[in-house]
């Protein structure tokens, strides 16, 4: 079995499910040059939980989390199976904290993303939740537990946001303001040069990290992948670039050499 990479992705608006954009055309890319996983766990934003959950259910419904959007995104569909095996495989190796859940499915997080990269939704997906009450440094030990999915072709897939402020978009700021993209250059360079305590300690960043992120959920998804990408891997860093002054895009593959 081929070693599958670990993708973090900046998924930014949900209107990146329907517009054909650089962002979107580079997820497509990707899903054609990445080997075929056997299936999908899926690390996003948007299932954001008090403990540590892992969907169970057969037949994921797809959640519109997002308000206020054109009524097309809303009519959007990914039909994706989830995989029970896999979920039950992952409880065993989290521990028991990780509980089955039924109750959410496959959020704009996950699907804004992945029906670019496999738009015939034909590989199942298994949506795990983040911890808000684990540790940034606690992501990265999960994320290394999991590890070994990557021997048995599962592709690990975050989907978050590095610099994520959504109460200071600025709508007409093409690029990102200097403290974003400050900040999104200190995490580029704690992740090439694999430094995860840099990722973990990020305040080490200076200024630029106060306003970075109001909570985590959106970062901690970045450090489950960090976890679970190998000293030996190769980095690619994509869409890097920053919006609407307060969003960073930028996204990072792990990929065995």
């Amino acid at each position: 079995m081929i070693q599958m990479p670990v993708i973090f992705v900046g998924h930014g608006s949900p209107m990146n499910a329907i517009e054909e954009n650089q962002f979107s055309k580079k997820w497509n890319v990707l899903g054609q040059q990445l080997p075929r996983p056997k299936a999908i766990l899926a690390i996003s934003a948007h299932w954001y939980t008090n403990d540590q959950r892992v969907m169970s259910q057969k037949n994921p419904k797809i959640v519109y989390d997002m308000y206020g959007f054109p009524k097309e995104l809303y009519k959007v569909e990914y039909p994706v199976q989830g995989d029970q095996n896999l979920a039950e495989h992952i409880r065993q190796i989290l521990g028991d904290e990780c509980l089955p859940d039924e109750s959410w499915g496959i959020d704009h997080g996950t699907w804004s993303v992945l029906r670019w990269m496999y738009p015939k939704a034909d590989i199942p997906v298994v949506q795990l939740s983040v911890d808000r009450n684990a540790s940034l440094s606690d992501y990265v030990e999960t994320g290394k537990k999991l590890q070994i999915l990557r021997q048995e072709g599962v592709l690990i897939f975050g989907s978050g946001n590095v610099v994520h402020n959504l109460g200071m978009v600025d709508w007409n700021q093409k690029g990102g303001f200097s403290w974003a993209d400050e900040f999104d250059a200190y995490v580029k360079n704690a992740v090439t040069q694999q430094n995860t305590d840099d990722a973990v300690e990020y305040k080490k960043a200076g200024s630029c990290a106060v306003h970075a992120f109001l909570t985590a959920e959106h970062y901690a998804p970045l450090l489950y992948c960090l976890g679970a990408a190998a000293k030996e891997d190769s980095i690619e860093v994509f869409n890097e670039e920053r919006i609407m002054g307060s969003l960073s895009m930028t996204g990072y593959l792990f990929q065995g050499k």
